[in-house]
């Protein structure tokens, strides 16, 4: 017997980098980067979980959090 596998759709949020990353503290730069964002106006979409959520916060003053239309049904 075959066990029924659900496809769970994870939450994908698009962040746009909003404010320069110039005259930030170090651990705010790096959390920058590791969300993929490198230039003001730069778009990354990211699976939305505890982790990135804890960077998130970490850098909101920075960023635009929104949902990403696909995976609203």
């Amino acid at each position: 017997m075959k066990k029924k596998q659900e496809t769970k759709q994870k939450k994908t949020v698009k962040i746009t980098q909003i404010k320069s990353s110039i005259g930030r503290n170090k651990n705010q730069k790096k959390n920058l980067l590791s969300l993929g964002l490198k230039k003001i106006g730069q778009t990354s979409t990211i699976v939305f979980n505890n982790s990135t959520s804890g960077l998130i916060q970490k850098i909101n003053h920075l960023i635009k959090v929104e949902d990403n239309k696909k995976n609203a049904k």
